[in-house]
């Protein structure tokens, strides 16, 4: 499959930011700067639908505990995305290769996704906001160059985005005991609102 490479990067950025991927491909295939966009999600509906999900994804992701709180709302969302984008970049209806792609894309934004959450919880434990913003932005921008890459240059953003997620794996793995402790403190949370609850009503 010619398009696997540029369907595994657009799975691994999808995993991260969907709405960033379909923005970033709508506008490259409207514009004419490439020709491997299908006209699907050249679309004007698509874009402006994107755009907003995009900005409201650029705010929610910058702040701490809601940045997860997203993450976990998107398990489903981003898989799916993932998929559907690499179904249309693969073509041909209802083929095995389409299939195919979508499973790729899919799964693979699968575990981009869980290793973003895993990272966020991570981060989480910090009480200082800047990490948050500094991770969002790194992510965008990492999504963006790669998406643009994997249009001109699918094998080499293939490569980078498959170092990325293997580098992202083995610090979410390092980092367990940090997400362990986000979720204890969320725990210790509710059960202080719950015992404070009766002294507020």
């Amino acid at each position: 499959m010619s398009a696997l490479p540029l369907i595994f990067t657009s799975g691994w950025a999808s995993g991260i930011n969907a709405y960033a991927v379909v923005l970033l491909l709508g506008l490259m295939g409207a514009t004419g700067a490439t020709d491997e966009v299908p006209l699907s999600l050249q679309r004007t509906d698509v874009l402006v639908v994107a755009a907003l999900l995009f900005l409201c994804e650029a705010v929610a992701d910058k702040i701490p505990y809601l940045d997860s709180v997203w993450d976990v709302v998107h398990t489903v969302i981003r898989p799916v995305a993932g998929a559907v984008v690499a179904a249309l970049l693969a073509g041909h209806d209802g083929s095995l290769p389409q299939v195919a792609a979508a499973a790729v894309g899919g799964s693979t934004a699968l575990v981009t996704h869980l290793v973003k959450t895993g990272t966020r919880m991570a981060v989480n434990t910090s009480p200082e906001p800047v990490s948050n913003i500094v991770l969002s932005l790194t992510e965008d921008l990492g999504v963006a160059a790669l998406v643009v890459l994997a249009l001109f240059h699918p094998v080499a953003a293939a490569l980078v985005a498959g170092a990325v997620l293997v580098a992202g794996i083995t610090v979410v793995i390092f980092l367990f005991s940090r997400i362990r402790r986000f979720w204890r403190r969320r725990k210790e949370l509710r059960a202080a609102r719950r015992k404070g609850t009766p002294a507020t009503a």
